[in-house]
């Protein structure tokens, strides 16, 4: 009986013994993980690094904003070189109507208001079919003259598909507006006195202008280009214009 107590309780400590290392193998594996678990977790970032970062990114949005804006100016500014030209200080325009390409410029005219009788300044666009650029090939002989009173005589028909009236119904609109009285007599030849402007229109073997008079020019005319020399002619009192108004 003595023999099978003493077993008992070397039983029961040997159990106890072995409970505590088990306990204490367990809170060694609890703490060995908690300890795995802080060095897994991400450390905290520094608030000044990423503001740092932040700062670099907004830079680098506002550097990117800039050169797209820079490059949409670059196309604006080329679009408008493309589509104004100034020639000889007359200021052009390039306009597109359906499958025409036009060259505007405008001169500036006064008129009187029938309802106030207020005197209007305004501008009178003209839209010449050609690039005058281009007409610097048409040979202009001479030097304009303005004068008060003009006769536009013409020696043959050059109607020429339409061309031969919308050129010189510009032609006349332009003197007009320079208060020049249009006369229209077949019978006026180049008046040596420089009384009148004298304008004829004739057919030539090359299309140009010349001056064969004090204020006479001859509108030489070729293969129907009716509109290229009057255009031509125009050209020049533009230009002419500016000179007198600087």
């Amino acid at each position: 009986m003595k023999r099978e107590r003493e077993r008992e309780r070397e039983n029961k400590n040997t159990k106890n013994i072995e409970k505590r290392e088990m306990g204490t193998k367990e809170k060694d594996v609890k703490e060995e993980s908690s300890i795995k678990e802080y060095k897994d977790e991400p450390l905290i970032e520094n608030p000044v690094k990423k503001s740092d970062s932040q700062n670099k990114t907004l830079r680098n949005i506002l550097i990117g904003i800039g050169i797209v804006s820079f490059l949409f100016l670059l196309v604006v500014f080329f679009v408008n070189s493309v589509r104004h030209f100034e020639y000889r200080n007359v200021n052009f325009n390039i306009v597109k109507e359906g499958n025409l390409i036009l060259y505007q410029t405008s001169i500036p005219v006064k008129y009187s208001d029938k309802t106030t009788g207020k005197t209007i300044d305004t501008d009178y666009n003209f839209y010449l079919r050609n690039d005058p650029r281009k007409l610097d090939k048409i040979p202009f002989n001479g030097e304009v003259i303005l004068s008060n009173n003009i006769v536009i005589n013409s020696s043959g028909n050059f109607n020429c598909n339409g061309d031969g009236i919308i050129g010189v119904a510009n032609l006349v609109k332009l003197y007009e507006l320079f208060g020049t009285n249009v006369i229209k007599d077949p019978n006026a030849t180049c008046d040596q006195q420089g009384r009148y402007m004298f304008v004829q229109m004739q057919s030539g073997e090359t299309t140009n202008v010349e001056k064969t008079g004090p204020i006479c020019y001859t509108i030489n005319i070729n293969n129907c280009e009716i509109l290229k020399a009057t255009e031509k002619l125009m050209i020049e009192v533009f230009v002419k214009y500016n000179e007198i108004n600087k």
